[in-house]
Formats: C-alpha cells, structure tokens, sequence
C-alpha cells in the first residue's frame, strides 16, 4: 500500500556518509518531534533527477527554512558514496540538503514507492514524489504519475501547496 497524507512513517534504516565513512540513520530519529520535507528520486545522476528534481530544492532550501522546515532531505536507492557524490556535484549538500541513501529500498519498500525499469538498469528504485512531515505524519504528498517529469514533486510545487 502506498503512503499517503494523514499516514505516519514506518521507521527505516537510511545509510549517509559521514566524515569517518557511511553511518546508518534512523529516519524515526530524523522525523520525531520535527517538520522535514522527504523527497525522492529514481537515481543519483539521471536526467530528470539531477537537470530538475534536486535542483528544484537547493531553489527552494531557504523558502523551506522560512516556513519553519527543520531539514530537507533526498532519498534515492543508491549507495551513500553516489549519494554524497551526487549532493556535492549538484550543490544540494552545500545548500544544506541531507543526502540519504535507501541502498536496499527498504524504506521505499515499506513506503509503496517501489518500481523497478529492468531496461534502464533501474531496479528497486523510488518513484518520484516530495512530502511533508510533521512529527512522523504525513501532512502533504505529491507523487508524480508519469515517468520523467518532475512538475508534482518539486520544491516550488510543494511550497505552493504548503
């Protein structure tokens, strides 16, 4: 079953790294008692994801903080070397947007937001959407419904609707 708004969070183990190497990250940890803005992405360096998606969000990092978000973070299912890669390449992790890796898709799993495009070489990936948490519960969230586009899930269109 997929997530969906009023809905709280099932905890997951997310991999970031860290100065000394990768460290796991409890997202229960992340959510409780906080507002954080969770969005994620097919993969580190595709199209979409990289010439949009993340961009849309380090646009937007500081509209978030003025509305009292206490953390931004992307979630893709690849390892936390691409993700940290990936968020210095883009300029997501100087913008002060957490970089969490799902290197097993567990919280995609557990979220229904898993899709695999066997052709493309995705496999047990996230579909791409953006959401607002509060204390653990979902308040707003915007999937997108066709592949390659990012138009729901961006950080202007999350803020507009917030």
């Amino acid at each position: 079953m997929t997530i969906s708004q009023g809905d709280t969070l099932p905890d997951a183990t997310l991999v970031q790294m860290g100065p000394d190497g990768p460290k796991p990250v409890q997202m229960a940890d992340k959510l409780k008692g906080r507002k954080v803005v969770v969005f994620a992405v097919p993969g580190a360096y595709t199209p979409t994801c990289d010439s949009a998606h993340v961009p849309s969000f380090v646009r937007t990092k500081d509209q978030f903080d003025a509305k009292g978000v206490d953390e931004v973070i992307c979630v893709s299912c690849n390892d936390p070397f691409v993700m940290a890669a990936w968020g210095e390449s883009t300029g997501a992790t100087a913008a002060g947007i957490t970089m969490l890796a799902d290197a097993s898709s567990a919280f995609t799993k557990a979220i229904g937001m898993e899709f695999s495009a066997e052709p493309a070489g995705l496999i047990s990936r996230s579909k791409r959407y953006a959401m607002l948490v509060d204390d653990g519960k979902v308040t707003l969230f915007q999937a997108e419904v066709q592949a390659g586009v990012c138009d729901m899930s961006g950080g202007e269109a999350l803020l507009d609707n917030m």
